[in-house]
């Protein structure tokens, strides 16, 4: 169905940017190379298909993808004598073929329905001599990603998207306008896909969606996902999460769901975006201050030793020190694990942009600085619970200092890091379930000694 002869033998090699979501689009993108006959080689340099799968929710990200994608026009020839660029995701959904005069080195552009079109359009660009780009940023009768073929990054992880799109339209936030609106996959398909992953090997599961709290209502009339968080526990899957969740669309029957469901992991990202109401409004969230609090202590009474991780803008037009003194309090109160903490960047096309706003840079650089002061004090304080404790961890990888340790993640989603025993290779342990008694609990990850045997 994929097959492709112009690209039997290239090399390919791809670069994400952004969200979860990226990753998976990335990983079926890479099943439909291996599809086509091509090999992925680690450096750009041995390349002769360069992909860039990116994300446009703030400005960095853009800036990364010009310098990184224009670097290629310089970059050495590829031992085939052609080497093919191409950028996917939600930048190229949102400039398409414009692309061209910000990164004169672009040969394909792809958007966020149209992977199934990768091998195609690489086809076009290597048989073609001339300068032109191919395109395909359509949004019409196209199937879900999850239909492709996947080549993970992790034999023992899988991200598993169960629907695409938002509906919710934040002032500031470009995703509705680069995804499109929800569209759930059915029920039995996410479930389907669940059980022939665990079957696979798969320990662990991240059930994806933009907000994965509305699950279903497109499909069935009605959210559907505390039912069907039930329903992949009992696929057989040892570790469950999800991402992402708007907190006005969390309910109390998910809250059961995540209590009473042993795979679902004790953490929940839950972005709040900012503590104060009147800001809350003007980003279009739909839940104030009190709400989303009250929805913190309801699911710490559920699940008491729940973790919590958020998403916090700073400087969102209008936003007065009272404005941020109450995200500082916020903060305070749900006592967050760690946080995603960024200086609001305006995207243009969203109603944001068009917001005035005087306050300097410099106000608010330094509000910023006493935000991520705050996070990385309450990060410590709480690793400092699971100090002198036994942590199960799910070992990922060795790591990038030394070979010699092991590093996985606690089913908090803390980091995690031990020494590999003498006389063991880590090929035993990744993949595999551990249990680390944590001897030191630093800011950003544990550390502690390996009990028993991996399982």
């Amino acid at each position: 169905m994929y097959e492709a002869e112009e690209l039997v033998g290239k090399t390919y090699h791809i670069k994400t940017f952004g969200c979860q979501m990226n990753l998976h689009d990335s990983e079926r993108v890479r099943g439909l190379l291996d599809v086509c006959g091509c090999n992925e080689v680690e450096s750009t340099d041995d390349a002769d298909i360069v992909i860039f799968m990116t994300c446009s929710v703030r400005e960095n990200a853009d800036q990364r993808l010009y310098g990184q994608a224009s670097a290629m026009v310089s970059a050495p020839t590829p031992p085939s004598g052609k080497r093919v660029v191409a950028i996917g995701g939600c930048i190229a959904q949102r400039d398409g073929e414009a692309l061209k005069k910000k990164v004169p080195a672009v040969d394909v552009v792809f958007g966020t329905s149209a992977l199934a079109s990768v091998p195609s359009l690489l086809s076009a660009a290597f048989a073609d001599d001339d300068d032109s780009v191919k395109v395909d940023t359509s949004e019409e009768h196209k199937g879900f990603s999850t239909d492709l073929p996947s080549h993970r990054d992790q034999v023992f992880h899988a991200w598993v998207p169960i629907m695409t799109g938002c509906n919710n339209f934040c002032t500031y936030c470009i995703v509705p306008y680069v995804r499109g609106r929800e569209r759930s996959r059915t029920f039995e398909a996410v479930v389907g896909e669940c059980e022939r992953l665990v079957a696979d090997g798969v320990r662990e599961i991240t059930l994806l969606g933009q907000n994965v709290n509305s699950y279903g209502r497109d499909l069935y009339g009605t959210p559907r996902f505390a039912e069907l968080l039930r329903a992949v526990g009992k696929t057989g899957i040892e570790r469950l999460r999800f991402t992402s969740s708007n907190p006005k669309d969390l309910t109390d029957e998910t809250i059961a769901a995540m209590k009473e469901t042993p795979a679902v992991m004790p953490h929940l990202h839950l972005a709040v975006q900012s503590g104060s109401t009147r800001i809350l409004k003007k980003m279009n969230r739909s839940y104030t201050r009190e709400e989303y609090l009250d929805l913190v202590h309801r699911l710490k009474a559920a699940m008491p030793d729940i973790a919590f991780s958020t998403d916090i803008i700073v400087g969102f037009p209008g936003e007065t020190e009272e404005d941020f003194e109450q995200t500082l309090s916020l903060v305070k109160e749900a006592a967050y694990s760690s946080a995603y903490t960024f200086i609001y960047s305006k995207r243009p096309g969203t109603p944001a942009a068009k917001f005035e706003d005087n306050t300097s840079h410099e106000v608010i650089q330094e509000r910023f600085n006493r935000l991520t002061d705050l996070v990385a004090k309450q990060a410590f304080e709480a690793n400092q619970k699971d100090l002198h404790t036994t942590v199960s961890v799910l070992v990922e990888n060795t790591s990038k200092r030394d070979n010699r340790v092991m590093v996985g993640h606690s089913e908090k989603n803390q980091t995690v890091h031990f020494v590999l025993p003498e006389g063991h290779v880590s090929d035993d342990y990744i993949g595999k379930i551990v249990d680390v008694y944590v001897e030191k609990a630093r800011t950003w990850y544990l550390k502690g000694t390996l009990q028993g045997e991996p399982r």
